[in-house]
């Protein structure tokens, strides 16, 4: 059964912090003891040894099937990978197979219930918050895999705490987060961690650790379901506080689950005092951790060694890619020595998901919910008189995108009509969030609208003056590789530039600009007008911009700090679904022009 919160947080107030808070966190979430299978014995020189094996997962992004929900079919890539969770229930029963079902134990690294209209559905359509709702798929699903234990993602709070908090319940595993902290008392507000007892051949445990981590992130990402109830200190902080502690309470391994990448980078700037991708360095300045299942950043890292700067020992770091396309394998040998468990070796690789079938167990357990939410998303909500598809959005002012900031832009002149903000000029800002989206001419259903906008984005009004928006503009335009006047342009190798995925490139409506691309990154946007004259700096506007954006996802200057003059709680592609639902029919000739356009040297390079 899942760790009850209120009795933990009722022993918390109990016992006060430190080594007693560790151990009545513990002692309901430790495992009943296995029967190893094999996986010791006597070595030639004597020593008695063991080993085991942790499977994990992470940013699965509520995807149970091998299937994609916003093209109706059989999920496809480039590369041919294969999604979902039932794909990695046969691989972890392979595991099991071969390694020992008591020799294995099975984690994630968080972002689990935001992604896919199957998430999206028991969140917000069928919500599993309803009195005598359903549970969530994704919590059917791994329950029914005998998950050990979940860390939080950024991506949980998406939906609120209460819709998180009723998963939460849902799970018969622990969802852990030592740096999730009541934002009153400080202390936990989920586990921190949970700890696994694996039986040997030779009379005694190991005793399995994981400490769960998730993002600072989110203090800024869903400040708006966060603000005054949780905060979330440094991944290192945390980490410093709670690894002495497992030590002491008699781990002999230590795994952190860590909902933040390998590459101590941050896309939110100095907007809060830590790092967004700090699971390097928490191998590299906390000792005692053996090993760190990463998340967050979608890379796959089979294995990779950090040294402890403290102690020279080398931790173990692995990141299965995202949405189950690859799964974890550490392996851990250990041997008895001083009286103690000690780990000997260790190694990491990843599975391809691609290599098996989907496990009938899983799919057949939530055959229903599929095939409801492939129905919810086929309803047709409008027609379209031209198709239109967001291939090269990435570098051409395109109508989709367009569609999206039209959409936009009416929704905040509506709310702030009647308003002091009611003469002054909107603008809109969106970004490119699939390059496959297509709304095609004809019929158009709820999934053509929201492939075209991925994410639960909700939308918000702030005020912006000409020159902030001229520095915006210059700030989204280090998307592009500089390519010199007269070189060969290659699309494909045209935007991107310093890892800059392509949700972190803004077009804006309303203005209308030129970005050089032959000049370097800082000097790029050229010709900013505003109904045709030059862009006053002191004019002023009300911009349409996301949450994510609006509250410093991906670092854009001036935007966090400006004043909020009207904020919606409803997704972005809500609104753009009742907005075709209104209309009844899209016609780009309403919507569409070209408003930005790159060049090298004034001369345009399509």
């Amino acid at each position: 059964m899942p760790l009850d919160r209120r009795s933990f947080l009722g022993q918390t107030a109990a016992t006060g912090a430190g080594v007693a808070l560790a151990a009545s966190v513990a002692s309901p979430a430790v495992a009943s003891p296995a029967v190893a299978s094999g996986s010791g014995g006597a070595p030639k020189d004597g020593a008695k040894r063991y080993s085991f094996t942790v499977l994990g997962t992470t940013d699965l992004h509520g995807n149970v099937f091998n299937w994609d929900y916003f093209t109706d079919k059989e999920f496809d890539d480039s590369a041919h990978n294969d999604i979902g969770l039932a794909k990695i229930s046969t691989l972890v029963e392979q595991i099991r197979k071969e390694k020992g079902r008591g020799n294995t134990l099975l984690i994630d690294a968080g972002d689990t219930i935001q992604g896919t209209q199957l998430s999206y559905y028991y969140a917000k359509v069928d919500p599993i918050t309803a009195k005598r709702g359903p549970v969530h798929p994704m919590a059917q699903a791994m329950n029914a895999m005998r998950y050990d234990a979940a860390a939080l993602g950024n991506h949980e709070f998406n939906y609120g705490i209460p819709v998180l908090r009723k998963f939460e319940e849902q799970c018969n595993f622990p969802l852990l987060g030592a740096n999730a902290l009541d934002a009153k008392t400080l202390k936990p507000a989920f586990a921190p961690y949970v700890i696994k007892k694996l039986r040997t051949p030779h009379g005694r445990d190991v005793r399995v650790a994981v400490l769960g981590l998730t993002n600072p992130g989110i203090a800024i990402w869903d400040k708006a379901n966060v603000q005054g109830k949780m905060v979330f200190p440094g991944l290192e902080e945390q980490a410093a506080k709670w690894v002495p502690k497992l030590r002491s309470m008699g781990a002999d391994v230590v795994i952190v689950s860590a909902h933040s990448g390998s590459s101590g980078t941050s896309s939110y700037g100095d907007q809060v005092p830590y790092v967004e991708n700090a699971a390097g360095l928490v191998a590299e300045q906390v000792p005692g951790i053996d090993a760190i299942l990463v998340g967050h950043a979608h890379a796959e890292i089979a294995e990779k060694f950090v040294t402890n700067k403290k102690t020279g020992k080398q931790v173990l770091l692995s990141e299965p890619l995202k949405w189950g396309q690859r799964l974890t394998v550490f392996d851990f040998e250990l041997v008895w020595e001083r009286g103690q468990w000690t780990v000997e070796k260790a190694g990491a690789k990843v599975l391809n998901s691609n290599t098996v079938a989907e496990d009938p167990k899983i799919t057949g357990l939530l055959s229903d919910e599929h095939k409801k939410v492939v129905a919810y998303v086929n309803q047709v909500v409008g027609t379209n008189s031209v198709a239109m598809t967001s291939a090269e959005a990435p570098y051409k002012d395109v109508p989709i995108i367009d569609l999206i900031n039209h959409i936009q832009a009416a929704a905040v002149k509506d709310a702030v009509a009647g308003t002091e903000y009611a003469a002054l000029p909107v603008l809109s800002q969106a970004a490119c969030f699939s390059r496959s989206a297509v709304i095609p001419a004809g019929e158009v259903t709820i999934r053509d609208v929201a492939g075209l906008y991925v994410f639960e984005n909700t939308l918000e009004a702030r005020l912006m003056t000409g020159a902030q928006m001229k520095a915006y503009l210059e700030f989204s335009a280090n998307y592009f590789v500089q390519t010199a006047a007269g070189a060969p342009v290659d699309p494909a190798k045209l935007t991107n530039a310093n890892n800059t995925p392509d949700y972190n490139y803004d077009v804006v409506s309303g203005l209308t600009y030129e970005i050089d691309i032959a000049k370097p990154a800082g000097s790029r946007v050229t010709k900013v007008m505003f109904e045709g004259a030059p862009l006053a700096d002191g004019a002023q506007f009300v911009f349409a911009v996301n949450n994510y954006r609006a509250n410093g996802g991906g670092n854009f200057p001036h935007v966090a700090a400006a004043k909020q003059v009207w904020a919606n709680s409803d997704e972005i592609r809500n609104t753009m679904i009742s907005w075709v639902k209104a209309k009844g029919s899209i016609d780009p000739a309403e919507f569409a022009s070209v408003d930005w356009k790159l060049t090298r040297d004034g001369a345009p390079v399509f």
